[in-house]
């Protein structure tokens, strides 16, 4: 049940898009993204701040329109569950929006913190545990172990390539038995 397709939407709704935790999505949460992103990426510096506003107003902009449903300017989890399904179940990163697109390779520099582009798991462990209570690492490194194919292993980690389609099969995938079920560590 935690791993199933309805509780990893829920998650992406929750950890990574209702920045501001009233319960849904607004233009708000994605220009506190933008100051997000600009600042982890930037280790502090928040000069490119009008480019990250930019990219998350055109993120929000689409993603408003595929799932706002009632336009009202809100985009309820049932809403942006019905645009998940629509946009995203059974295809493959390429058939993705572009927006959508857009969110996860800025979300794969959010998470290579020392910009090799390779997230290992030290920088795995970090994003997992800014964003989850847990008392032990144990099952985060398991998670992680998870992720990982053969090639994986060789490098280190997660490349933007591999993270992509492990990040669709997140989405696109209804089945809760796959390693891209752990993308975001333990649910």
């Amino acid at each position: 049940m935690a791993y199933s397709w309805d509780n990893r939407v829920d998650f992406v709704v929750r950890y990574m898009y209702d920045i501001d935790n009233n319960g849904y999505l607004d233009s708000n949460d994605f220009q506190c993204m933008a100051l997000r992103a600009c600042v982890v990426e930037g280790k502090g510096d928040c000069s490119r701040i009008a480019e990250y506003q930019k990219v998350m107003k055109n993120l929000w902009d689409e993603i408003s329109e595929i799932a706002d449903d009632d336009k009202d300017g809100k985009i309820s989890n049932g809403e942006f569950k019905d645009a998940v399904r629509k946009t995203c179940v059974g295809k493959k990163y390429e058939e993705f929006p572009k927006a959508m697109k857009a969110f996860i390779e800025a979300n794969f520099k959010i998470l290579d913190i020392d910009s090799d582009g390779v997230v290992g798991i030290n920088e795995f462990r970090y994003n997992c545990i800014t964003r989850i209570p847990t008392d032990d690492i144990a099952p985060i490194d398991k998670a992680f172990e998870s992720l990982l194919n053969d090639e994986d292993k060789k490098r280190g980690g997660l490349t933007l390539d591999r993270y992509k389609e492990l990040y669709a099969q997140f989405l696109g995938n209804t089945a809760d038995n796959h390693p891209a079920v752990n993308l975001f560590g333990p649910l």
